[in-house]
């Protein structure tokens, strides 16, 4: 049984009556697959507005529509949309089965496209498929909102937050993860207090309860503890050991680029006291094996910072304290300014330091997230917006579930 070209791209596409296959253009020369489809007269529709079914016909629009590529030729699919007359509403255009409102791609173009900008660039994307990427950019804002409208954080508890920049030296967001689901559900402009609120704002549109939130996970940033504090009552904060060990090191650096001044032997070191001794290189172990006979202020410096790293291991909250009251002792004694300053800013939030021991969260996650952000950051080699940056990020680390047309 032989089938016509016509009917076999309305099973392709999807058709129903009264829709059907018009004509076919195909143009090997402009490498372009033309589909006009039309509606059978005295057709009727339902209205796009409240639903009303049997409206007449009143006007038709011509649209037309990026399709998949038929093979490597660009294809559109053109029609005369209706536009019905409504008892209730009056004259509305008509829904098309095959693409959404104001789209000027049709469904299954957008399901490739929000698929493919989940592992690629945006610039890749439009490149594949020959399109200006600002219209990209539109397809994914809509499914990414549409995703966001359907998220429910009833049962979101556990919250890790952090900021990045959207490129070298320019707008910060700060993004909020899910401890217990490893998953970003909230990005916002800024890193200043006003961000906690709009997370909040954000939580409680989802079902969530600011008063459900137990932990909160963050750096030692004044703005973000002030703004948990002043908009989760309930919530316990701790302070993530990464950014306090990160505090650490950057003392221990500051000692050795002063103590380097005036000793040579102290070059080309640094990554050497910012590592573990686990990850040092086999060049690197022998390089600082000689270091450890001598009397250095950063050896000095080193051995507090591998001190306060013991701190971590501890299951016991008292055990914990007393441990670190012993640390503080040692680094506040050291006579070395940098760790002196390091040791006053963990005594300043030793609450949110030692709760560690009782939470055992961290940001670990949401550096791995980070990752993530920036790579799609450097592939991207930056982005033109904020709001694609926030995007990419929802796409790539939300694990949105989206309504996409198979």
């Amino acid at each position: 049984m032989s089938i016509s070209q016509e009917a076999l791209f309305k099973i392709a596409l999807n058709l129903e009556d009264p829709w059907y296959i018009k004509t076919i253009d195909f143009s090997a020369e402009g490498k372009q697959l033309d589909i006009h489809v039309d509606f059978e007269p005295g057709s009727k529709f339902p209205c796009a507005k409240c639903g009303n079914t049997g409206c007449s016909v009143h006007d038709t629009i011509e649209r037309t529509w990026r399709h998949l590529n038929f093979f490597q030729f660009k294809t559109y699919i053109h029609c005369r949309v209706p536009r019905t007359i409504c008892e209730d509403c009056g004259v509305k255009q008509s829904k098309v089965p095959w693409a959404r409102k104001g789209s000027g791609f049709t469904l299954l173009m957008d399901s490739l496209i929000v698929l493919m900008a989940q592992y690629m660039t945006v610039t890749a994307i439009a490149e594949m498929i020959d399109e200006h990427d600002t219209r990209i950019w539109r397809v994914l804002q809509h499914y990414v909102a549409e995703a966001r409208s359907n998220e429910d954080f009833s049962m979101v508890k556990s919250i890790g937050v952090d900021e990045t920049s959207r490129a070298k030296g320019h707008k910060y967001v700060s993004v909020f993860i899910d401890l217990d689901e490893s998953r970003v559900i909230h990005v916002c402009e800024g890193k200043d207090a006003s961000t906690i609120g709009s997370f909040k704002d954000d939580l409680e549109q989802h079902n969530g309860s600011s008063e459900n939130i137990e932990n909160f996970c963050c750096d030692m940033s004044p703005a973000f503890i002030s703004g948990i504090e002043n908009s989760f009552p309930n919530a316990s904060i701790t302070f993530d050991k990464f950014h306090v060990m990160k505090l650490m090191n950057e003392a221990v650096d500051k000692v050795r680029r002063e103590e380097q001044s005036h000793n040579a032997l102290l070059k080309r070191t640094r990554y050497i006291w910012l590592k573990n001794p686990e990850n040092l290189t086999a060049n690197q172990n022998k390089m600082l094996t000689p270091l450890k006979s001598i009397r250095l202020k950063t050896m000095r410096a080193y051995n507090i910072k591998l001190a306060l790293r013991d701190f971590w291991s501890y299951e016991y909250r008292k055990s914990a304290e007393d441990y670190l009251k012993r640390w503080y002792y040692w680094a506040t004694h050291s006579r070395l300014d940098p760790v002196i300053e390091c040791a006053k800013m963990i005594k300043n939030h030793w609450n949110g330091v030692t709760n560690y021991i009782k939470t055992k969260i961290d940001n670990g996650i949401l550096e791995g997230t980070n990752s993530l952000i920036q790579a799609a950051k450097d592939s991207a080699r930056g982005f033109r917006s904020t709001k694609n940056f926030i995007t990419t990020i929802y796409l790539r680390t939300g694990k949105l579930k989206f309504n996409l047309p198979t």
